[in-house]
C-alpha cells in the first residue's frame, strides 16, 4: 500500500524524535551513572606554588581550648610525647567536671605532668534553683581554685538547651548567674565561654547554606528557630555578660562565632576590654580570608590565643601552615568545617609569639612560664 504524501512527511519527523528523545534518555543515564557525592569528590590540584608543609610550630605554644575526657585513667606518656613533637607547652584541658572526677584528674597530672596541663572547672547551671545555689557552688570553685583549678569552662548548653527547675531556657544573662561570673573575677580566673553555634546552623537547610554538608552529616546541630532562640539574641545574651562584669575575663570561644565578619568581632574587641578569643574550631574560616584575617590579627595580636578544640595531633599541621606561612590553596581538614581552600596569612614572629604562649601567659594564671622564651 503506497504511503500518502502526509505519511511520507511525518514518518522522518516520528524517527528523529524518536532518536532525539533516545539520545536524550542515554545522556540521562550516563549523567546520572556519573554523578558523585559531594562527601566523595576529592579532586587533585594540578596547581604548581610553593609549599611549606608543617608538622611543629615555630614556637612553644599554648592549647587554651582542648578536651581530654579520660583524664583521671589517661596515660600521659603518649599525650606528652605528641605535644612534645608538635612543640606544644601546656594543655587546657577544659573538661575537668567537678568533684571526684575532678580531683582524680588533678591527681593524675600533678603526679606525672604537673607543668605541662592546665584544668578549668564545668559547672551544672540547671541547679540555679535548687536549695544552696549559689553559695554551694560558690565554694566548689574556692575549693577548685585551691586544688589547682585555673579556670571555668562553659559549654553550648547554656542560652541553648538548659532549663532550669521550671522548664525554662536559662538565658546566659539571666541574673541568677552574676555571683558566678563575679566569682571567676574575685578569684583572677578566666571563663572560657562556648555561647551559640555558627549563624548558618539556624538558616535553611538547602543549597544555600554553606554549612549544608555539616548539617547534613551531623543534623543534630540544626538550630530550629521554633526550638531554639535565634542566633542574634544568643550572641546578645553573651555580650551582655561581657558587659555586666568588667573585672572578670572571658575568652571567647570559636572567634566569637564572628570569624566570618571579623570586622564585627573587632568592634566588639573596641568596646569590650575584658574579652579575647581563640581560634579553635574555626581556623577555616581566616584561612579563607587571608589579606583580611592577616589584618585582623596583627591589630588585635593582644586578644587572641591558639586553640584548637578536638584533639588529633596531624590536624594542627594545618593550623601551623595557616599562622606562619603563605601558602596558597591547601586543603583544610574536615570537609564538613570548609569545602573551599586554605591560604596562610604568614604573621610576624612578634604576633605569632603573643598567638601562641604570651596572651595565655597575660590571662590564665598558674601556667609554668619557664617553658617558653619569655624574654623574646
Amino acid at each position: 500500500m503506497a504511503f500518502s504524501k502526509r505519511k511520507w512527511i511525518l514518518l522522518p519527523i516520528a524517527i528523529l524524535i524518536f532518536l532525539g528523545l533516545a539520545y536524550w534518555m542515554i545522556g540521562k543515564i550516563q549523567y546520572r551513572n556519573n554523578v558523585m557525592d559531594v562527601e566523595d569528590y576529592e579532586p587533585i590540584s594540578t596547581l604548581k606554588v610553593p609549599e611549606h608543609k608543617l608538622t611543629r610550630a615555630k614556637f612553644p605554644f599554648i592549647d587554651v581550648h582542648n578536651h581530654q575526657w579520660t583524664m583521671p585513667v589517661q596515660d600521659l606518656d603518649k599525650l606528652i610525647t605528641e605535644m612534645d613533637s608538635l612543640n606544644m607547652g601546656v594543655m587546657v584541658n577544659l573538661s575537668g567536671f567537678r568533684g571526684k572526677y575532678l580531683e582524680w584528674s588533678l591527681d593524675n597530672v600533678n603526679k606525672n605532668y604537673p607543668n605541662r596541663f592546665i584544668l578549668f572547672l564545668n559547672i551544672n547551671f540547671e541547679n540555679l534553683d535548687d536549695a544552696g545555689w549559689p553559695n554551694e557552688t560558690l565554694a566548689m570553685m574556692d575549693e577548685a581554685v585551691k586544688q589547682g583549678v585555673r579556670g571555668l569552662k562553659v559549654y553550648k548548653g547554656l542560652g541553648l538547651t538548659d532549663k532550669d527547675n521550671e522548664g525554662n531556657r536559662i538565658a546566659i544573662d539571666d541574673p541568677r548567674l552574676d555571683p558566678i561570673w563575679a566569682k571567676c573575677g574575685a578569684l583572677g580566673i578566666p571563663v572560657l565561654i562556648h555561647s551559640g553555634e555558627p549563624s548558618s546552623f539556624w538558616n535553611p537547610k538547602d543549597k544555600h547554606n554553606e554549612r549544608w554538608l555539616e548539617l547534613k552529616q551531623e543534623p543534630s546541630r540544626y538550630r530550629d528557630p521554633a526550638k531554639v532562640p535565634p542566633f542574634e539574641q544568643v550572641m546578645s545574651e553573651q555580650h551582655h555578660v561581657f558587659l555586666k562584669h568588667p573585672e572578670t575575663k572571658f575568652i571567647n570561644a570559636h572567634l566569637g562565632w564572628f570569624g566570618n565578619d571579623l570586622e564585627r568581632l573587632g568592634k566588639l574587641f573596641d568596646e569590650l576590654p575584658n574579652v579575647y578569643t581563640e581560634l579553635g574550631a574555626v581556623l577555616a574560616e581566616l584561612g579563607r580570608q587571608p589579606t583580611a584575617a592577616r589584618s585582623f590579627l596583627i591589630k588585635y595580636q593582644d586578644r587572641i590565643m591558639f586553640g584548637k578544640d578536638t584533639y588529633k595531633m596531624q590536624e594542627y599541621y594545618t593550623y601551623f601552615r595557616v599562622l606562619e606561612t603563605g601558602d596558597e590553596y591547601f586543603d583544610y581538614y574536615r570537609k564538613r568545617h570548609a569545602h573551599w581552600k586554605m591560604y596562610g596569612v604568614e604573621l610576624p614572629d612578634s604576633v605569632l609569639r603573643k598567638v601562641y604562649y604570651q596572651n595565655a601567659l597575660q590571662v590564665i594564671p598558674g601556667i609554668d612560664k619557664s617553658l617558653f622564651p619569655i624574654g623574646e
